[in-house]
């Protein structure tokens, strides 16, 4: 399994929103896009929920029935799917998001694993949005791992900093969580970690053997160059319209299908093979469920 690369696509961002850029927000649109993942080698959906009342989709939701609703189309659509879901919320309240664990059970789940002052700035040097503080204090990290282990949920720790990396091999240590980490490299936010290819080896070595890793590479022609060397380095690799929305080419892709097409294509040229849904299990330690 050790020349496996698993691939997994975010079908849609947190806020983006649909009334200006072409995102899946409905039910059948998220179906349709994991379709197009599947399609071209995904195995792992990453589902943010959007709000399913007319006009709002540029919000999130944690209504259980419309995560529901868009899992279960996602699930018709594609039986073999891993879905990831998101969990991501500021401040202590994380009822929204546990209920959704409780109720639908995913097999994996985003565990973020540290506090990042999430900024960045226009050209004219005046803040993009008003800076905030994405919080995800040991306690709140614990309260979700905690959720996740009672419903056999796998948790992914997103990481947006060097430090945070290195904090999960503390939450190891200190029995936060059972089995291999599973470790995301979230790259190129602009108050996080750079979208640096020379990075990897660095971070990879500040992992506990055993770790699964993958890149979560956000930007636009700088995002391939490090998708390119997480496969070099054994890694495996994300992408999907709420990473970017441009091609190595530097053309915009018209659909989560298109970018996973060109990550496949990546994986073929750097000598690795594309893991199917039931080999990425075995690698991840994912029970499957009946």
């Amino acid at each position: 399994m050790s020349n496996k690369a698993i691939i997994s696509c975010a079908l849609t961002g947190v806020l983006t929103n649909p009334a200006v850029f072409d995102v899946p927000v409905t039910p059948e649109q998220m179906a349709d896009a994991a379709e197009q993942a599947w399609n071209e080698g995904a195995v792992i959906v990453h589902c943010h929920f959007r709000d399913q009342r007319e006009g709002m989709g540029f919000l999130p939701t944690w209504d259980v029935g419309a995560v529901s609703s868009i899992i279960a189309a996602i699930k018709k659509r594609t039986p073999g799917m891993i879905i990831n879901q998101s969990t991501g919320v500021s401040g202590p309240d994380i009822s929204g998001p546990v209920a959704c664990l409780e109720a639908l059970k995913p097999e994996m789940a985003a565990c973020n694993a540290g506090t990042l002052n999430y900024l960045k700035l226009k050209s004219d040097g005046t803040w993009a949005w008003p800076p905030n503080i994405f919080d995800n204090p040991v306690e709140k990290v614990q309260r979700f791992l905690d959720v996740m282990n009672a419903n056999t949920v796998i948790p992914e720790f997103e990481c947006f900093d060097t430090g945070i990396v290195r904090s999960v091999a503390m939450y190891k240590k200190a029995g936060m969580f059972e089995g291999d980490p599973h470790i995301s490299l979230v790259m190129g936010v602009a108050s996080g970690q750079a979208a640096k290819p020379e990075w990897l080896p660095l971070l990879k070595n500040e992992m506990l053997p055993g770790t699964h890793w993958q890149v979560i590479a956000i930007g636009r022609e700088e995002v391939w160059p490090l998708h390119r060397r997480a496969l070099e380095l054994g890694g495996n690799v994300r992408t999907g319209l709420e990473d970017t929305f441009y091609l190595p080419n530097g053309k915009k892709a018209r659909n989560n299908g298109d970018l996973v097409k060109a990550l496949a294509d990546m994986v073929r040229e750097v000598g690795r093979d594309i893991a199917n849904a039931e080999e990425a299990r075995q690698i991840l330690g994912i029970k499957n469920r009946t």
